[in-house]
């Protein structure tokens, strides 16, 4: 799972939309002047080329402009693509600031429409102007349900993010970057203020998380305040266990190291603590008079908020129950994959008694320990670098940005993911980080190792949105943008992938390989189950137990990840499928000319794009390669 949630600008667009990235490659074949003519001459074709050149720059200067003016809006992200402008400062979450927001995407879609010739731009150029298109009339109709979605969660929200934030992404290297961290300590207060008042606005409408939901919320924001300094206990607390790290770091003087210090610890008793407190607060007030129901269908117009939910994931017009009928045929057709895999193996008995023996046999769980948390570690960063050697038997395009593999930091780990992504800055100075959450070593068996390690890292999430980013001669917000079906579904593709080429030669791997898109199969189940046909917690936990061979620990909280973010985990299966069937389609059409490398440029050197704008480029492709266009 790719993790980064940026805020939106550019047309309005939706923080969904900007997961991802786009490119062009300009390879994918340019218009052929005719032959001269009486009524045509040469010059007046040249003439025409250097116009549509000279419209399509126009349009993605203009582009880059919207980027800047709407990056300029958003501290956050600036540091996050590695810059150090408006470094002490945090983004504007007030509702004041998204209506100008939005009013500002409104005024630029009108703007392309008014000001530039649709016809008259190159492919690729026409390519932007549709995403451009999309993303605004997406955000369009998301305006409605601003309201309607969770500020805070056991698994995000600025009580988490903020801290992760400044951790992970706020560089010091200088006196200056240190000041810059020290002024956003003290900015925290009015910035969590915002999310404060933001949540209450929805729970007066009627939105609000399940009761359950409150207390890992209020665990989370209370370990952000526990040691030093706000207590005795011995351990910084981690805000100052970083800044500490990050000052002594600097070849400063003494006094000038013990004047940061002594000011990060006084804006983190001072303006921190107070912030976290009223979150708690604001918890405990909330858990009050939260219920026991688990689904958005009990929201105001909450059936017709998880179709649009659903719409904006996937970027296909599929109904809830059409997906949750598509999950169970896919949850039956892997099972059978994986008795085949039981009677090869030897297994005597049925598959819910595999899937207790996968569960429970030693042989494949590391020590619960820091020695098998390390090997863990060491292990995946083999399988990572063994992909590496085979990349050029899949792929043309490569990323030139760096993978690590690391844990999920202590303070987080509870609340967070079972692993997950984070983009390298574009400038070089942040690899791409594989997380993987080692709490429990239970969680993490080794039969899923292999195909983990593929989605999250390569040939998955790290190779199309590192090479999104890396995309020349493109608008920015196409490389930084995205679209969940489309990163997602590759991601579990990419699990499959390894499969053609060799790999999952151990038939428990093989085996995890079918865990892992069993366990998206099933959430096309659980999620439509929790949403649409109001399902329990318990119910959608007891459907993974019983369907799959995950423990119940990474079950319950799967399940718990699906209730808080509605809608998102059907992406991954839907955009696999359509992904599979697309180069199905490419391979029957192009017989022996078909390249597997070839159809993944296709996919991928434009970037990240809704489902039918894929499958419009695949088509376009094959035509080219059959000289039908």
């Amino acid at each position: 799972m790719s993790k980064f949630t940026l805020t939106p600008w550019l047309a309005g667009v939706s923080a969904l939309a900007l997961l991802s990235a786009c490119s062009p490659t300009g390879d994918e074949g340019e218009d052929v002047a005719p032959t001269p003519t009486a009524e045509a001459p040469a010059s007046t074709e040249m003439a025409a080329a250097e116009a549509v050149e000279t419209e399509s720059d126009r349009l993605n200067a203009w582009f880059q402009q919207v980027f800047e003016d709407g990056l300029n809006r958003y501290p956050q992200f600036q540091t996050y693509l590695g810059r150090k402008t408006n470094y002490g400062s945090w983004n504007d979450n007030s509702p004041e600031f998204s209506e100008e927001t939005y009013q500002i995407g409104r005024a630029n879609l009108d703007y392309m429409h008014a000001n530039f010739d649709f016809d008259a731009l190159d492919e690729n150029a026409q390519l932007s102007w549709r995403l451009f298109e999309y993303d605004a009339e997406r955000s369009e109709l998301s305006w409605r349900w601003r309201d309607h979605g969770y500020t805070f969660t056991p698994r995000s929200g600025p009580h988490m993010n903020t801290p992760t934030f400044l951790i992970n992404n706020h560089r010091v290297d200088t006196l200056e970057d240190a000041e810059a961290y020290i002024e956003r300590l003290n900015g925290m207060g009015d910035y969590l203020d915002q999310a404060i008042a933001n949540s209450r606005r929805s729970f007066e409408l009627g939105v609000f998380t399940p009761l359950w939901t409150y207390a890992p919320m209020i665990q989370t924001a209370q370990n952000i305040i526990t040691g030093a300094p706000f207590d005795d206990s011995g351990e910084d607390s981690p805000l100052m266990a970083d800044i500490r790290s990050k000052i002594t770091a600097l070849d400063l003087d003494e006094a000038e190291t013990e004047r940061l210090l002594a000011e990060a610890e006084a804006a983190l008793t001072s303006v921190v603590e107070p912030a976290y407190q009223r979150i708690i607060a604001l918890f405990e007030e909330q858990a009050a008079e939260a219920t026991e129901d688990d689904g958005i269908w009990k929201h105001p117009d909450g059936g017709e908020y998880y179709n649009h939910l659903l719409n904006g994931y996937t970027t296909m017009d599929l109904s809830a129950e059409e997906i949750h009928q598509l999950g169970l045929q896919e949850v039956a057709r892997i099972h059978d994959e994986m008795r085949g895999i039981m009677a090869q193996v030897g297994f005597d008995g049925s598959l819910q008694d595999f899937f207790e023996f996968m569960r429970t046999d030693e042989q494949f769980y590391y020590p619960n320990t820091d020695e098998g948390r390390d090997q863990y570690l060491a292990d995946a960063t083999a399988l990572i670098d063994t992909m590496r050697d085979t990349l050029p038997q899949m792929f043309n395009t490569f990323p030139e940005a760096d993978l690590e593999v690391r844990r999920v930091e202590a303070f987080r780990e509870a609340s967070a993911g079972k692993a997950f992504y984070q983009r390298p800055a574009p400038n070089g100075t942040r690899p791409g980080v594989y997380y993987a959450n080692l709490r429990d070593m239970a969680d993490m068996p080794t039969y899923q190792m292999e195909a983990l390690a593929y989605h999250e890292g390569i040939p998955g999430h790290h190779m199309q949105l590192a090479i999104m980013q890396e995309l020349q001669d493109v608008p920015a917000f196409r490389r930084f943008g995205g679209y969940t079906a489309y990163t997602e579904g590759w991601g579990l593709y990419t699990e499959y992938l390894p499969v053609e080429f060799g790999f999952y030669s151990d038939p428990y791997s093989d085996f995890g390989r079918l865990a892992m898109e069993l366990w998206r199969a099933c959430r096309l189940v659980v999620d439509t189950g929790l949403h649409y046909h109001q399902w329990s917690r318990e119910e959608a936990v007891q459907y993974l137990l019983e369907n799959t061979p995950n423990p119940e620990g990474d079950s319950r909280n799967a399940i718990d990840r699906y209730i808080v973010y509605p809608g998102q985990a059907t992406a991954y299966k839907i955009g696999m499928l359509e992904i599979l069937r697309l180069r199905n389609v490419a391979e029957n059409a192009l017989g022996s000319d078909y390249d597997i490398r070839d159809f993944h440029d296709v996919v991928l050197t434009q970037g990240a794009m809704p489902m039918a704008v894929l499958e419009e480029r695949i088509q376009a492709w094959i035509a080219e390669q059959t000289g039908e266009e």
